[in-house]
């Protein structure tokens, strides 16, 4: 039984389905306390219902909750000869693919505590080293670890208010309740993909592309400490298995996608970023297509959720690595922060300025002429905005050295495009901070170069006078309408 993999296109043999030896760990006669289903798997998008069975399903079994007094601990590791410590292995694993309810902890308090030590035990025999586990023991380990995590999440917060609309961030924090066996059963996995003793060629086989998947599946938790360990544990697989490389970039993509374009709904976006941040950090130079391309249709994109500041600094970490790596990228990075660029919501556009200041920071001169345009277009906006947050960190760009020194080498093109939003900011604004902010900046401009100021200062004095001159005739104009159309009344009252 303990050499036999069970894949998703398997379909377990009637005996092996309700051999109670398989997995339960209880007295002969008990034929349902060990019973293993084979087609439960994680059932992620919907989070509700079990997963649909099928050849496909690729599911591990989870065992039956046994009756109390069938499990019963076993010996420790260090009270057998180690000839035997292998098959003990085996029949801890057994005893933990027994499932318990967590919802009342009055309920099978003993087995819950014996399965508790096992897992200990099992985390330290890994840990330890103290003798290399066989290829059988690794089969049935990551099967027992699937029994464990794969699992129909709880609905979300959201799916039980009923309120497609609210906060994420203002949402209550939920935590799994089998946390106290789940934490060991992840640290379990944890430390056998790092263990020095574990050979990937034989750990391949069993943590697959199945594997990876549902591991990704449950990144969507909303518990951050089950977020954490699957972040630790999926960075050490991408390390440890470079085969799997390209088809955990890839996965990770989907859930993006599916992200931006479809739900705005994820728990995990900023675990897998602060994952992408590190791999982003490895890529080698010159940079590959799929890599930019990954940039343009996944992390840029992911600027346009509302939820943006739930994963934020991960998101400006990856972007500003790809522009350190490759500085030709800052063109497209701006441009793209451009696109998305919030309009009614200032605390987003204060994240966004943010964001813009370190990808300047990192901008040469020759990409950011292509784009100084645009950006200080959009600079000036946010310059007059009524929210002093806003205007207030738009200002605060003026206090990097990098920054300004492009400017200073690009005022002829930038003066004259925030000049009339400086101006107004000194006659209007209502914030002081930002009245005095401005003041500095436009200081610092007329320093740089008083004739262009003075030039600058004179176009707008022009535009004014022509504005001026505008509303005068247009006023104008309707007195002449609001008179015919007077005149005209009073002709049609007479002649009625």
């Amino acid at each position: 039984m303990f050499k036999k993999i069970i894949k998703g296109n398997k379909k377990p043999s009637k005996s092996e389905t309700h051999d109670p030896s398989s997995y339960g760990y209880g007295p002969p006669g008990t034929r349902n306390s060990g019973a293993v289903s084979a087609n439960v798997v994680v059932n992620h998008a919907s989070r509700t219902g079990p997963a649909s069975s099928g050849p496909n399903a690729g599911g591990v079994g989870v065992t039956a909750l046994p009756p109390s007094g069938t499990i019963e601990p076993l010996p420790m590791f260090r009270d057998v000869p180690v000839s035997e410590r292998q098959h003990l292995f085996l029949r801890k694993l057994q005893v933990c693919c027994f499932q318990f309810d967590f919802s009342d902890t009055l309920k099978t308090p003993r087995e819950k505590e014996i399965k508790r030590q096992t897992l200990l035990e099992l985390v330290d025999f890994i840990q330890s080293g103290s003798g290399k586990i066989t290829e059988t023991c690794q089969e049935e380990m990551i099967k027992m670890v699937s029994v464990n995590i794969f699992r129909c999440l709880p609905p979300a917060s959201h799916e039980n208010s009923g309120q497609e609309n609210t906060d994420p961030e203002e949402e209550e924090l939920y935590l799994e309740p089998s946390w106290p066996h789940l934490q060991l059963v992840y640290e379990l996995l944890l430390r056998y993909i790092v263990s020095s003793d574990t050979d990937t060629k034989v750990a391949k086989r069993y943590i697959d592309h199945s594997f990876v998947l549902k591991l990704l599946d449950l990144f969507d938790s909303e518990d951050p400490r089950e977020r954490e360990y699957l972040k630790n544990i999926l960075h050490r697989i991408y390390g440890k298995f470079m085969v799997h490389r390209p088809f955990i970039r890839k996965a990770i993509n989907n859930i993006f996608y599916r992200f931006i374009y479809e739900t705005e709904r994820h728990s995990g976006i900023a675990e897998l970023l602060e994952i992408l941040g590190s791999i982003i950090n490895g890529f080698a130079l010159p940079m590959k297509e799929e890599h930019k391309l990954f940039l343009v249709r996944a992390l840029i994109p992911l600027h346009k959720p509302k939820s943006i500041g739930m994963y934020h600094q991960q998101l400006s970490y990856c972007i500003i690595q790809f522009v350190e790596k490759d500085y030709k990228l800052a063109d497209t990075v701006v441009r793209g922060l451009l696109k998305y660029w919030p309009v009614t919501n200032c605390q987003k556009e204060v994240l966004f300025l943010g964001e813009l200041e370190e990808v300047l920071e990192a901008t040469q001169a020759a990409e950011f002429q292509r784009c100084m345009v645009p950006l200080f277009r959009q600079i000036a906006r946010c310059l007059n905005s009524s929210h002093f947050q806003v205007a207030e960190r738009a200002l605060f760009l003026w206090n990097n050295e990098h920054i300004v020194n492009l400017i200073a080498q690009n005022r002829k093109v930038i003066l004259p495009i925030i000049f009339e939003a400086l101006e107004m900011n000194i006659q209007n604004h209502w914030n002081q901070a930002v009245h005095g902010l401005t003041v500095n900046v436009r200081k610092m401009f007329l320093e740089m170069d008083a004739e262009l100021f003075e030039e600058c200062q004179r176009q707008l004095a022009e535009r004014e006078v022509r504005a001026r001159e505008v509303e005068e005739e247009r006023e104008l104009t309707w007195k002449k309408l609001s008179d015919v159309a007077a005149q005209r009344g009073e002709e049609d009252m007479v002649t009625t």
